[in-house]
């Protein structure tokens, strides 16, 4: 059969990068209507579905793509609301190059492109929440029981929403004074607007899931004290203590971790000091050291906050880079410098305390390390000096201890996180389930909800089960 369509994904506005780079605006236009039924045109509607193989929550994306296609968009807002929770935080953030779209049969077409399945989620999600006839309906039945779910991140927001259709009366402890998880504090306005998350949310708790917020479990409220009042309880409360990599002059004015740098920022809107009244770091010239999103996310805000340098130093090569290649593509155009196969060794002090560059080494690609990628090795006598006023590492978090070292009950592994059954979610303490980055280290938005889901079911099974059995 002849292919008809284009090769090329349809294309979607942007803003420019000029402009963009001197504001916090979502950066991603999204599809209008009629670009989405062109683009969901280009889909085969294969019968074998590759790309649900490709999707941690199982979307029926090809139900969905024929409904846009026929113009349907309640039908395809409808499909959705089976699998996920949050559609528009999903089409926005998720690395659909390396899941459905990855496995996408018009991708393995040779000069193809795969089917823009990201997209056309982010535009059925935000055609569904601009209706005022598609707020979700809570559960109106007898409750089947009480559960605890403890962090309000993608994973808890997902579990939580899937008790409630089920039935169950849910009730979320967030630390933060907002609910949202990573969602909130980490991701920038520009890639993830603020607003979008609160509409998910909101349509959680119509759904009846209540969210209390300033409460820190391991203080405020003990494990102990939630497992007497609730069925059951679900942990998600992310990896947000941030790693160092200790190199000398870590502690001097001007060095950051990505995680506290980009929380000022997001959370409270350090951006718009005066308005609100938490300044982030001005810098001039800003180095960030990691190569994931999160490393892309902080200079793209230390770009917008007004450095006119921002480099990015990553012990690898382009081809390990492990952030979504739109987010590098995007940093590329905004005038964010890489050095590619370099790695700090020194934080150099001013005389007063503060930061005024960085000493760093060139590195060669060596043996593969445990992660199967090749280890950086330092080139002797290859270091030079980067200035800069605000230093950023991006190289990963920890598990939060706060929660856990009040709980002695529940076993870790080796890397300190909380030891689960990888299907169920099920933990050492019966009852307590657990998942999302607490359990895998830091990961991505749709796995956590993966296991969010996956975690409902095994909840509801063991709630259902335990009262049968009285």
């Amino acid at each position: 059969m002849a292919v008809t369509f284009s090769k090329w994904k349809t294309p979607i506005k942007e803003q420019d990068p000029e402009v963009r780079k001197g504001n916090f605006g979502e950066v991603c236009l999204g599809y209008s209507l009629e670009e989405g039924q062109l683009e969901a045109g280009r889909c085969l509607q294969c019968k074998t579905k590759p790309c649900i193989a490709g999707c941690p929550v199982k979307i029926d994306i090809p139900a969905f793509i024929k409904c846009v296609k026929e113009g349907d968009m309640a039908g395809a807002a409808e499909v959705m609301d089976k699998y996920t929770n949050l559609p528009a935080v999903c089409g926005r953030v998720c690395p659909q190059e390396s899941q459905c779209e990855g496995l996408c049969t018009v991708g393995k077409m040779k000069d193809f492109e795969p089917v823009a399945i990201g997209k056309l989620e982010r535009l059925v999600a935000d055609w569904k929440y601009a209706q005022e006839n598609m707020a979700p309906k809570a559960y109106e039945g007898e409750k089947k029981g009480k559960v605890a779910v403890v962090g309000s991140g993608p994973s808890s927001l997902t579990v939580a929403g899937d008790l409630a259709k089920m039935g169950y009366e849910v009730k979320i402890f967030e630390a933060l004074h907002a609910a949202g998880g990573v969602l909130i504090y980490g991701i920038p306005e520009f890639r993830l607007p603020k607003k979008i998350v609160k509409m998910e949310i909101e349509a959680m708790q119509k759904l009846g899931v209540d969210i209390e917020c300033n409460v820190v479990v391991g203080k405020t409220i003990t494990m102990q004290e939630i497992m007497e009042e609730y069925d059951a309880c679900y942990i998600a409360v992310g990896a947000g203590a941030p790693h160092f990599q200790g190199v000398p002059g870590t502690t001097l004015n001007g060095v950051y971790s990505a995680s506290e740098y980009l929380t000022r920022i997001n959370l409270m809107h350090g951006y718009e000091f005066p308005k609100f009244d938490t300044p982030a770091k001005k810098a001039n010239k800003v180095v960030v050291i990691g190569g994931g999103n999160v490393a892309m996310d902080a200079a793209r805000s230390a770009k917008r906050l007004g450095a006119e340098e921002v480099t990015v130093v990553y012990r690898r090569s382009l081809a390990e880079l492990p952030a979504r290649i739109e987010e590098y593509h995007h940093a590329v155009e905004e005038g964010i410098i890489f050095n590619w196969l370099t790695n700090p060794t020194e934080y150099v002090d001013d005389g007063n305390g503060q930061l005024k560059g960085v000493k760093c080494i060139k590195m060669e690609l060596g043996e593969p390390d445990a992660s199967g990628r090749r280890r950086p090795v330092p080139v002797e006598g290859s270091e030079f000096f980067i200035e800069a006023d605000c230093a950023i590492e991006a190289i990963g978090q920890g598990s939060n201890k706060v929660l856990l070292s009040t709980f002695p009950e529940i076993k870790l592994n080796k890397w300190g996180y909380i030891e689960a059954d990888e299907k169920t979610g099920a933990t050492s303490v019966p009852g307590v389930f657990a998942g999302g980055d607490i359990v895998t280290g830091a990961a991505t938005v749709i796995l956590a909800m993966g296991a969010g889901k996956d975690a409902a079911v095994a909840i509801d099974k063991y709630i259902t089960e335990k009262k049968a059995a009285k």
